[in-house]
């Protein structure tokens, strides 16, 4: 399989059969639900695709277009890509795959999944994920000491865990609170509130929030779901929430709900220290994803670029 030359074919986004890309990636080794169409079509519109002959090795192709120069980015939302295969041995077509996208495109700066490092061509960034196969007692057991520390004083706010329909309003809170922060465009966000409506009503989604008895909100989470992990995709916590150690509550009783399911949940990040200190804490692990970048833009276009 991988060892034979296959071609691979550029297809257009008219040209994609949607339905046997997504079949092909649930079978995915890798699969991810960044990488579902409906969740392409919502963050990277219009995007089109490289596959070989039988969409058993897919990457999507998220293109923009400036001054009449179409280059590959990351969509917002959206942390990992890359090349999905049906089986691992076709993980060994990537140098194929990003050959033949670094000769159609000048300027590449995308991420690839956790399954796409290629030593010298790609930069790992960390990611940190905890498997749900085990009881929660058993789970909590690798918390580390500060954590139990943080969550035993949470016990004297009697603080909320509940569920939530409010995709729009989840994701005008997380806009507020981190858009200075974050690389998100401005219209990137009317494009998320979109996907995650879409994703709670079919049940690709739910939100979690944390408050106090009287109704107070103090943090919300927006997790993707699909059928091997829970998705971290925006979490806020307020200020008074974060007075209150929310986040450390809503995470803890989000595996408390779902311990046992067998999924994996993933952080979503990070190469921040202290961000990766906080997920740390629940026992998880890294599981890097990978930067791939290349830049054959003229001299004077690079100058633009920086």
């Amino acid at each position: 399989m991988a060892g034979v030359e296959q071609p691979l074919h550029y297809l257009q986004h008219h040209e994609i059969d949607k339905d046997l890309w997504d079949a092909r990636m649930l079978q995915a080794v890798n699969g991810l639900i960044y990488a579902r169409s409906w969740y392409l079509d919502a963050m990277s519109p219009g995007w089109d695709a490289l596959v070989n002959e039988d969409y058993t090795a897919l990457f999507p192709v998220t293109w923009r277009s400036k001054l009449g120069i179409r280059y590959l980015c990351q969509p917002a939302f959206t942390q990992q890509l890359g090349l999905f295969c049906t089986h691992a041995s076709l993980l060994a077509l990537l140098p194929a795959f990003l050959k033949a996208l670094a000769t159609r495109f000048r300027l590449i700066e995308v991420f690839l999944n956790h399954q796409n490092g290629w030593e010298g061509q790609t930069i790992a960034h960390a990611n940190f994920v905890l498997p749900l196969q085990d009881d929660y007692a058993n789970i909590s057991a690798s918390y580390k000491q500060d954590l139990f520390k943080n969550l035993k004083r949470t016990t004297r706010f009697n603080l909320q865990y509940k569920n939530s329909d409010k995709g729009a309003a989840a994701v005008e809170l997380f806009r507020q609170a981190y858009q200075q922060r974050l690389g998100a465009r401005p219209q990137d966000y009317p494009l998320f509130t979109q996907c995650v409506e879409y994703m709670v009503r079919h049940q690709h989604a739910f939100i979690r929030e944390v408050s106090l008895p009287g109704g107070e909100l103090l943090a919300t989470g927006i997790f993707a779901r699909d059928d091997r992990r829970i998705y971290n995709l925006a979490s806020t916590t307020l200020p008074n929430g974060r007075m209150m150690e929310a986040n450390h509550f809503l995470f803890d009783q989000l595996i408390r709900e779902f311990a046992g399911s067998g999924l994996l949940l993933d952080f979503e990040g990070s190469d921040q220290p202290g961000i990766a200190r906080f997920y740390q804490k629940f026992g998880s692990t890294n599981q890097p994803y990978y930067f791939w970048k290349t830049n054959r833009l003229p001299a004077i276009l690079r100058w633009w670029k920086r």
